[in-house]
């Protein structure tokens, strides 16, 4: 059975953006577009006073406006509307776990401060054993053949991760650029005078077997063209920085529960808060 991709929506800019560019991915993938609203709990003592019915009239236009606007811009593609009865978190999870793709808007804060800070998006995407993609409104424009960009461990490869980032690059014909940062240990930075520069001895080796990790899904995308860099520093940095000439960040996320909820890694973290396009979160074991 073929599924479709699932935007949450609620009337933002940033949801906005998030349905327009999972309308483009439908069609690169061959699927359609749910597009799903979940409205928060209304406390039991509180329901005499609350005009449930108004909300429910105003997320349904606003569900048809969209649809409309999707399938007026994009002929052919399917476009279907729900309303979820449960509240975001639970909704969105549950529909993100039948989806194909789960994208959701992020909201931008502005400079350092990042986005999606405290949001609903976060936390949802840290639960969703689905990829998960987040679209920020506004941000930085890329032309249709920007690479996709794809942070790696050449210690602990993720099948999952790399597969979803060659595969985008494939529907895309983009090119792929895998980073991988390499974290110099803390004597490292104690200064010339104490220790040589390591740089020029730990990054051939490290680029000779990122080349071999690659070399399968070079083999098995053959039309791709793969470019394979070795940075030293922090990976979520080099990832931001790598983001701003991408068309699209692939990260990965460990599907599995923390004590105190869903667990995102620190490098995806930064990526989520601060890329200025679109992040795809893969969670993988």
């Amino acid at each position: 059975m073929t599924r479709n991709i699932v935007v949450g929506l609620d009337g933002t800019a940033q949801a906005d953006a998030a349905a327009e560019w999972a309308a483009d991915e439908a069609l690169l993938r061959g699927t359609g577009v749910d597009l799903v609203y979940a409205r928060e709990p209304v406390p039991e003592a509180a329901l005499p006073f609350v005009a449930q019915e108004s909300e429910e009239a105003w997320a349904g236009e606003m569900l048809a406006r969209t649809a409309r606007g999707l399938g007026e811009r994009r002929p052919g593609l399917s476009v279907n509307t729900r309303l979820l009865p449960a509240g975001p978190v639970t909704a969105l999870v549950a529909a993100g776990e039948e989806s194909e793709l789960l994208v959701l808007g992020s909201r931008a804060l502005g400079g350092m401060a990042g986005y999606l800070l405290g949001s609903v998006g976060l936390t949802v995407a840290g639960a969703v054993e689905r990829p998960v993609v987040l679209v920020r409104a506004g941000g930085e424009a890329t032309g249709p053949q920007a690479p996709v960009v794809v942070g790696t461990d050449v210690r602990r490869p993720v099948d999952a991760v790399l597969g979803f980032a060659f595969e985008e690059a494939s529907r895309r014909r983009c090119q792929v650029h895998v980073v991988y940062a390499q974290q110099l240990p803390l004597y490292a930075s104690w200064g010339p005078a104490m220790v040589p520069d390591i740089r020029m001895t730990v990054a051939p080796e490290i680029r000779r077997s990122l080349d071999e990790l690659l070399d399968p899904w070079r083999a098995k995308y053959s039309a791709v063209e793969a470019a394979a860099r070795v940075v030293v520093g922090s990976a979520g940095i080099e990832l931001v920085e790598a983001a701003r000439d991408a068309g699209l960040v692939v990260v990965g996320r460990r599907a599995r529960r923390a004590a105190l909820g869903a667990h995102i890694g620190s490098a995806a973290h930064a990526v989520l808060h601060h890329s200025p396009v679109p992040v795809a979160l893969v969670p993988h074991a």
